[in-house]
């Protein structure tokens, strides 16, 4: 054993000395001390070794490693060294920050951007960000939002029930609308006792079985606004709109009101936007959303007086904003992930 560790030394030294880049030392490390190297090979021969003469072959053992060990970091510093004086080319310093590519920085997807850029903006409004399930049960989708059992908003074919509706009371489904948020809110302020004033935006996913074409998907986001307090009138939606279309489109924006119908709003009216939807183009009519004055059946469900608070409610498609502002032809560009139209928008 004692012949195998002089000449692992000898050999080992004398290869090193040759070394001159840091793969070829790697592999050294590898056949000489690593894991499965020269010196753990020799090791089980000491089983071999008598008694009387363990302890000197184990020291010299432990000589043959730390001769190769202390060779072997040497060496590394050596050519560590050259590689900065320029002996063999230029060291790359790892903690360095790298050169940075404005074409490949990484940045919100354009959904998100805008989400933020309407929750800001409602926000200097004075509106609070209120969340809630996707997953819903058809009372707070339906039935709290004035919704009657007949009508054609609840059939199963406009919508994503996960229970059958025949088979249970309060069948679970994908929400259809954000308007969830306002009916969990309003419940959540009368079962606490603080009540009104409320005032909330609430951005999230909804979903219907739409057939997916150039301004229809299953799934896409909206954002709707709530504000109940006492004396709340028409006059201080149309005012919250005007606002909010001024901030983000810029001061030529414009709102205008439509009558329509909605059952969880009384008086209802679609509402939209004059807006110009690319710099120096003519602004013109962009429907956006519906909106109105809560009704008093809502209000009662979620335990709210309407005789003591009243309030409007508003929503739009995110998407839509989305598409008008950017200039985006097709909803479905929004989720194909396509790097090109990604890093154009």
């Amino acid at each position: 054993m004692l012949n195998a560790l002089n000449e692992i030394e000898s050999a080992g030294l004398t290869e090193l000395a040759s070394i001159e880049d840091a793969p070829s030392l790697e592999s050294w490390r590898v056949s000489y001390i690593g894991t499965k190297g020269k010196i753990r090979g020799v090791m089980p021969m000491m089983k071999d070794v008598s008694k009387e003469d363990k302890a000197a072959v184990g020291k010299r053992l432990n000589e043959v490693k730390t001769a190769l060990e202390s060779g072997f970091k040497e060496k590394q510093s050596s050519l560590k060294g050259g590689a900065q004086a320029g002996s063999t080319g230029p060291s790359i310093d790892l903690t360095e920050p790298g050169i940075i590519d404005s074409h490949t920085l990484g940045r919100e997807h354009i959904i998100t951007r805008v989400r933020g850029e309407l929750v800001e903006i409602f926000a200097r409004l004075g509106f609070e960000v209120a969340q809630g399930p996707e997953l819903e049960d058809e009372d707070h989708n339906f039935t709290k939002l004035n919704i009657p059992a007949a009508h054609p908003a609840r059939d199963p074919i406009d919508n994503f029930y996960v229970d059958d509706p025949s088979k249970v009371d309060t069948p679970r489904m994908l929400r259809s609308q954000t308007s969830t948020v306002q009916i969990r809110t309003m419940e959540d302020a009368a079962a606490k006792g603080w009540g009104p004033p409320i005032k909330i935006v609430s951005p999230g996913r909804v979903y219907r079985p739409d057939t997916v074409d150039a301004t229809h998907s299953f799934m896409f986001h909206q954002i709707e606004g709530l504000y109940i307090d006492r004396d709340v009138s028409m006059s201080d939606l149309m005012s919250t709109l005007l606002q909010f279309a001024r901030a983000y489109f810029g001061e030529d924006a414009d709102v205008r009101l439509r009558p329509s119908f909605f059952p969880f709003t009384e008086p209802s009216a679609e509402f939209d936007m004059m807006i110009a939807l690319k710099p120096g183009s003519e602004p013109s009519w962009i429907e956006l959303g519906g909106c109105g004055m809560v009704d008093p059946n809502v209000l009662t469900a979620c335990g709210i007086d309407p005789e003591e608070w009243t309030g409007f409610a508003f929503g739009f498609g995110i998407e839509r904003i989305a598409m008008g502002k950017y200039g985006i032809p097709d909803i479905r560009m929004l989720f194909e992930n396509d790097v090109r139209f990604l890093q154009r928008v």
